[in-house]
């Protein structure tokens, strides 16, 4: 249980929770939590309750041109049963500064004796991303919180008769920039570690595709020759790794029809065969922005939920609730405000890890 102080100042992520009220356009579920500054990363969940009236003035942002929205009560939105109150999950911008020599080499090397697919370690610190086997830090502890709150969601999904949309999750932004790969990567990696799942990373942003990339692997044929060829079993083209529970299905073949192949009936034979090879299997898609590509909103009505990676001072109001209402086809949209600013020295997620026991 959390005690606010009646005092207190209220938070940033606070702040952003009143300007935001999306209560008219989407069920959001999520959670706020504030970081130190500068770094750009997923952060820790809780609750929005109720915001106090804010004196000080919001902070000059991209959100500055926007005047707050007055909180609709539920009766004026939609039936309790069915409505969500909107929440934020935050990332602290200043977590994603260069990690240097904190990890022992064997991160870094190569493991010759393995015959799966090598992630380069290497790669990954000096993108400032989770690294899998190394200590427990602030950006892995963000997206502990963070992964939880979507395993809570989909198992409630799941109850709700929608098993196979309950494992998977769409991670997208409503323009490019906003951080979005960098959040499906951390967030893949972070369910990874979970002992009773395994995690299929799908790179969906078929037209401009980074996922293999950022992780040093080898490109090759995927989810678009899948779609476009019935004889391919798109098991086939998954990419193994060495992260345990962690495989990767790259974009594929570039092709002009990529909307349209998505939104085929093939599609859904292809989700079906992923999901049934592995029962334990969570799928996340990391797909075009909303606002610049199609295949965002033809995704969406696959999914059990979305991610919605919402970038601080970066995305105007009113991309954002555009880029909700084209993900309308899901019904569970989370927002997570990526590349927060806190003062420095602020209390945050992960640093617990880092104090010596006394």
């Amino acid at each position: 249980m959390t005690v606010t102080k009646p005092d207190r100042e209220p938070s940033l992520l606070e702040r952003a929770a009143k300007v935001y009220d999306f209560n008219a356009h989407a069920r959001l579920r999520g959670t706020v939590v504030p970081t130190p500054p500068q770094v750009e990363t997923p952060a820790a969940v809780t609750p929005v309750v109720e915001t106090p009236e804010i004196d000080p003035p919001m902070p000059e942002t991209a959100f500055d041109e926007i005047p707050s929205a007055s909180p609709v009560s539920a009766a004026e939105a939609e039936p309790s049963d069915a409505f969500v109150d909107p929440t934020f999950l935050a990332i602290p911008e200043e977590l994603r500064a260069p990690i240097g020599d904190e990890f022992p080499d064997e991160f870094y090397l190569p493991d010759e004796s393995s015959d799966t697919a090598r992630i380069d370690r290497g790669m990954l610190a000096a993108s400032g991303m989770i690294v899998p086997g190394a200590p427990v830090g602030p950006l892995a502890e963000e997206f502990r919180l963070i992964k939880r709150q979507l395993l809570i969601t989909g198992a409630r999904i799941a109850e709700g008769g929608s098993a196979d949309k309950a494992r998977m999750i769409l991670v997208c932004s409503a323009r490019p920039g906003d951080g979005k790969t960098f959040c499906a990567i951390n967030l893949a990696l972070s369910i990874a570690a979970e002992r009773d799942t395994e995690v299929l990373l799908v790179d969906a942003d078929v037209a401009k595709p980074d996922v293999v990339a950022q992780l040093g692997l080898t490109d090759g044929p995927g989810l678009l020759d899948a779609l476009g060829d019935t004889r391919i079993d798109v098991e086939d083209l998954v990419i193994q790794t060495d992260v345990p529970h962690l495989s990767i299905l790259p974009a594929g073949s570039k092709t002009s029809m990529d909307t349209e192949l998505l939104a085929s009936a093939r599609t859904k034979s292809v989700i079906a065969r992923l999901l049934e090879t592995n029962p334990r299997r969570i799928v996340i898609f990391d797909s075009p922005p909303a606002l610049a590509a199609s295949p965002a909103s033809v995704l969406a009505m696959r999914v059990g939920q979305v991610m919605l990676v919402v970038r601080a001072d970066h995305t105007p109001e009113n991309e954002l609730r555009a880029a909700v209402n084209l993900l309308d086809g899901c019904e569970h949209i989370q927002l997570v405000l990526n590349a927060v600013s806190f003062v420095q020295g602020g209390a945050r997620f992960g640093s617990y890890y880092g104090h010596a026991a006394s």
